[in-house]
């Protein structure tokens, strides 16, 4: 069972929920794909923690065979090639990795080198195996590094594997969810907290995907966000409140699940509801 927990930014509670649905699950596999800037391990503080390189291909030129045809430089949309003085010049940090200007050179002046753009930890922490990417600044993308860890948790033995994708709707989001089958959108209590939740829902409609609103920072009385959901009829899982205890624990990076039988009790039945959802989902669309 594969759970994405989104949110349209950072900061409105995405791993918060993931962390603790995958603590709450006991065994269970955390992957935390924001590798811009991952925290999951803040919090889980793993050990036996194994660390891998990651690498992508990037062109290297050979100024002896190169002509000058600039046909490669022509065909790079990222700008990541010039000829001048008479030398083809290769910007590495702006390079995708695409390979085409291998395939355009006529000279076979390009050949494609390893460069490291992160790496992808791997430990434990009690029941959870927790994976995490880590992408060197200054990289274009750091899907190449999503797709490892989501290449590794698929030998995972867990029943539930719990995905903090990154903030947004950008690509890097969309590697994510494409094969899951549950997404969990988390959202705050704000005007701005529905634009957000706006932009993660849109995103999983278009994958067809089903999909859950986690109401992040509840209050009583008026919620933007809550509202939104039920103009729209989409499913609320359920509340997470407005605690100071609660953010106590979260900005010292401590697991709620693990610190407090009140939010053990919350995460725990969170965790039931999503797995009712999923069972349904299954069921109606084996």
């Amino acid at each position: 069972m594969k759970i994405a927990v989104l949110s349209g930014k950072g900061g409105t509670g995405k791993t918060l929920v993931s962390v603790n649905l995958a603590a709450a699950a006991k065994n269970s596999t955390y992957i935390d794909c924001d590798v811009e800037e991952p925290n999951g391990h803040l919090f889980f503080k793993p050990t036996d923690v194994v660390e891998e390189d990651v690498t992508v291909k990037i062109p290297e030129v050979d100024n002896e065979l190169c002509n000058g045809c600039k046909k490669c430089v022509e065909f790079c949309r990222f700008n990541a090639l010039a000829y001048t003085r008479d030398k083809l010049i290769v910007f590495d940090d702006i390079c995708h990795s695409c390979g085409g200007c291998m395939m355009v050179c006529p000279v076979d002046a390009l050949t494609e080198i390893d460069k490291s753009i992160g790496k992808v930890q791997m430990g434990k922490s009690e029941g959870v195996h927790v994976y995490t990417g880590i992408l060197n600044p200054g990289q274009p993308s750091g899907i190449p590094i999503i797709q490892r860890l989501l290449e590794e948790g698929k030998s995972a033995e867990e029943d539930v594997i719990l995905i903090d994708s990154p903030p947004g709707s950008a690509c890097t989001v969309m590697e994510t969810i494409k094969d899951t089958d549950y997404c969990i959108l988390v959202a705050e209590p704000t005007v701005f907290g529905v634009h957000n939740l706006n932009m993660v829902y849109e995103l999983v409609k278009l994958f067809n995907k089903p999909f859950g609103v986690v109401l992040n920072k509840s209050l009583e009385g008026e919620n933007p966000a809550e509202q939104f959901c039920i103009e729209r009829n989409i499913n609320i899982l359920g509340k997470i409140p407005f605690d100071n205890h609660l953010g106590t624990l979260n900005s010292n990076a401590e697991i709620a699940v693990r610190k407090s039988e009140k939010y053990k009790e919350l995460f725990t039945t969170l965790l039931d509801t999503v797995k009712k959802e999923v069972h349904h989902e299954t069921t109606i669309n084996p």
